[in-house]
């Protein structure tokens, strides 16, 4: 609703998906907030174009990854001040409005100030991952700030956060330089290094959200938008790639078939991520190689029909659990494609002291062998699994979407697609259809709505399998805006299995 009274007021798309955005940094301030990361597409009706956001945090410039190793570290603990790298969130907004946006930060801040100050009553969903989060909250003084008199808010107990709504007005009020360069940023910096952590006010400085080219493939005639890396949007294009060179419709939907043959699409996508992706600056990415055609035909042609991989190895290309997602388009055509996330739930669980800010855990995804595209370096953006997602056909905006839930947003993206183009499902049954989760080598989830026969026939094909009740935390949680470009209508679709909703003016 912040982002519908956007564009009520005359905001465009941009507008409604920043003012969501900030909104839920309070309304579920365990998924997003300032101390996170955010990355965005954002379509442009006039140009009809699409620009991609990369508005994620690097290390810190003292970031050693050899200090670590001293410690006896194999791992970035993810509740240790060494898992906090510069939050990026507030130099998103501000990008995203300063090139595509009608309103200014104060205007599509406000909602967010007001539920912050006023209250907003817990709902159900959210006062259980309270509860899950105690301990983490707990750990340190300021974790108060994020709680309800000590304690997890009951469903519909009126939550305010007043330190939060105090940091929100100044971010509002002087722009990302309030926050970067400001008090904040001071005491962003003085809570990290107290913890033991690196991060300085110089790191905070020299933050700055990049403008970068979007990767797409085209899978049946809809190209598929995604960021490029640090993100993790290159794994859902691959998978694409694979399923293309498939009879996927022919399979049948919902039947084993299919499922067999999606997992193993993913399962390779995964290994070749795993392998490859990372921030560009400091290794090279080959995007290029990894989507072309034939090095989709030479993995394609490892998966069996009727046998899962028994292990699953990355290709070799030639030399050259949190997160909130919110789409918004308007009556004009353009779109905004945002996810914002501070990872873990509160993050690292280092809270501000007066801030209500809750500082994310992104750099918990460093790599700790020195020889991998991802290793710890000073000034690196680490592996990020949050990606928006939009497609177009015919040079038309068609589908602005995204699928939240760590490692779970690639294959959803891959999932939500196959179920729009194969066959033919609606926004909101593409969402409601069940999905599975897999992974490299540990298994895949499906969930109980799935018939029984067709785990039966997956493990009969040597896959491990689980079956779990639908949850959003486990299979996802997706939100789609599809405009048809005759007539320019939405038509808007929200996630089942989690708090969310689709509204219109």
């Amino acid at each position: 609703m912040a982002g519908l009274r956007m564009l009520m007021d005359g905001g465009n798309a941009v507008d409604a998906a920043v003012a969501a955005a900030a909104a839920l940094n309070v309304v579920e301030p365990e998924s997003t907030g300032l101390g996170g990361d955010l990355f965005a597409l954002a379509w442009s009706a006039k140009t009809k174009r699409i620009s991609a956001l990369n508005a994620s945090g690097r290390a810190p410039a003292s970031a050693s990854l050899d200090e670590l190793k001293k410690k006896g570290m194999s791992a970035i603990p993810e509740d240790s001040p060494y898992s906090v790298t510069v939050p990026g969130t507030v130099s998103g907004w501000e990008a995203l409005l300063t090139k595509m946006g009608r309103m200014g930060m104060a205007d599509v801040l406000a909602p967010a100030i007001e539920y912050a100050k006023k209250g907003y009553p817990a709902s159900e969903l959210i006062a259980g991952r309270w509860v899950d989060s105690l301990d983490k909250l707990r750990a340190r003084p300021a974790g108060k700030e994020l709680l309800h008199n000590g304690r997890a808010p009951k469903p519909g107990e009126i939550v305010r956060f007043p330190e939060l709504a105090k940091s929100l007005a100044t971010v509002a009020e002087g722009g990302a330089e309030a926050f970067y360069k400001g008090a904040l940023a001071k005491k962003v910096a003085r809570t990290v290094q107290e913890e033991g952590g690196w991060l300085t006010t110089e790191d905070m400085a020299a933050h700055k959200a990049n403008w970068v080219e979007p990767i797409s493939t085209n899978y049946r005639g809809v190209e598929c938008w995604e960021c490029p890396p640090n993100d993790q949007g290159l794994n859902a294009l691959m998978a694409l790639n694979l399923a293309e060179g498939f009879d996927i419709r022919g399979m049948g939907f919902q039947t084993a078939d299919t499922y067999h043959h999606l997992i193993e699409c993913m399962r390779l996508a995964f290994a070749d991520g795993a392998r490859y992706i990372a921030d560009p600056d400091f290794a090279e990415v080959p995007v290029k190689e990894l989507l072309k055609e034939g090095y989709a035909k030479k993995r394609r042609a490892l998966i069996k029909p009727d046998r899962a991989l028994d292990h699953v190895l990355h290709g070799q290309v030639p030399g050259h659990p949190d997160t909130v997602y919110v789409s918004a388009v308007d009556g004009e055509g353009n779109a905004c494609s945002l996810i914002n996330s501070i990872f873990h739930s509160f993050g690292s669980g280092i809270i501000v002291p007066g801030t209500g800010i809750a500082l994310h855990n992104r750099g918990a995804l460093f790599s700790l062998d020195p020889k991998h595209p991802n290793a710890l370096a000073p000034g690196k953006r680490p592996f990020h699994t949050i990606i928006p997602g939009m497609a177009t056909r015919d040079g038309e905006l068609w589908l602005s979407y995204g699928v939240m839930g760590g490692m779970q947003q690639a294959q959803g993206h891959l999932q939500v697609m196959v179920n729009m183009v194969d066959f033919g499902l609606s926004p909101q049954e593409a969402l409601d259809a069940p999905r599975f989760k897999t992974s490299v080598d540990e298994g895949t989830n499906l969930e109980t709505i799935v018939d029984s026969s067709v785990a039966d026939d997956l493990v009969r094909r040597g896959h491990w399998i689980a079956v779990l009740p639908p949850h959003g935390g486990t299979f996802g949680s997706g939100q789609i805006i599809e405009r048809d470009p005759e007539t320019g209508v939405l038509t808007g679709a929200s996630e089942p299995r989690t708090d969310g909703a689709a509204v219109g003016w």
